[in-house]
């Protein structure tokens, strides 16, 4: 049976009439911009009133490639776009981020590690997950290229030119215009949230997942943070505490770590029923 032929109903699909559409004839009414197809017209998708639907489509179509390529749980790596190589130390915007240049090694080196457990149990869980940009991201994409694994990049659209890095896996590679609908897709399948030093990006995403497993917005899941006196310098955490803002209880919601084994022996602990 063909492909044409093996279709649940007897209609011709949206492809066969995009090609039909396409090959019509070149008239005032066939070029006129209401005759084109709904979904091959472009400046019709663009328009401000179809904002719904593109946020539905962001969200469609990384969760259906995931689907086809049977990821079904990831670990995510959250970190500075700026944090350079040791390599690349000196060539740093200051001496304090050359001085963080070793969690550019550490996030290398934990995403080899995860995606030596994730090939162990067939590749489709604990599948490394970045931004998809520089810096940390990279490190952690390239850990999983060094385990012989696959890697996903979620990149956004932002006002100076950033392409992908090299290591992410080009069929596991996208691009978001909404900066929400990507961070739905970070925390989808998380089963676990690695968050390395950054800057305001990096706030963000740290703070939005764990103000969704605060509020049981989220199951709990191994919330860590690499680089212990950075970020107790930057967030007075017991502060929060103190002044009743936040509870004791949900200091436990963090840890605390500075190499990728330790990290690594958190997910490994962590009882997979835990919520």
């Amino acid at each position: 049976m063909s492909q044409t032929d093996d279709r649940s109903h007897p209609l011709p699909d949206s492809a066969q009439d995009a090609a039909r559409a396409a090959r019509a004839p070149h008239t005032p009414q066939t070029e006129a911009p209401s005759y084109r197809l709904a979904f091959t017209d472009t400046d019709f998708l663009l328009r401000e009133e179809l904002r719904p639907v593109r946020l539905q489509l962001e969200l469609l179509k990384p969760q259906m490639l995931m689907d086809e390529h049977g990821i079904t749980s990831t670990v995510v790596i959250f970190g500075g776009a700026r944090i350079p190589s040791p390599e690349r130390a000196g060539q740093a915007r200051t001496p304090e981020l050359g001085a963080l240049s070793h969690f550019y090694t550490e996030a290398r080196e934990f995403g080899r590690l995860m995606t030596e457990r994730s090939l162990a149990g067939g590749g489709h869980d604990l599948v490394i997950c970045t931004g998809g940009g520089p810096g940390v991201m990279e490190a952690g994409n390239l850990g999983a290229q060094d385990a012989g694994g696959r890697s996903i990049g979620l990149s956004i659209v932002l006002p100076h030119e950033q392409s992908p890095n090299a290591y992410v896996t080009p069929d596991l590679c996208f691009n978001f215009h909404y900066f929400a609908i990507r961070k739905m897709h970070f925390l989808m399948r998380a089963r676990a949230i690695t968050v390395f030093p950054g800057g305001f990006g990096t706030l963000d995403e740290l703070f939005e997942a764990l103000t969704l497993i605060q509020t049981r917005r989220m199951a709990r899941v191994p919330l860590i943070l690499f680089g212990g006196d950075f970020w107790r310098e930057i967030v007075n955490w017991q502060a929060l505490a103190r002044a009743g803002t936040i509870s004791e209880a949900d200091l436990d919601l963090l840890h605390f770590v500075e190499t990728a084994a330790e990290a690594a022996a958190i997910i490994d602990d962590w009882p997979h029923d835990n919520g």
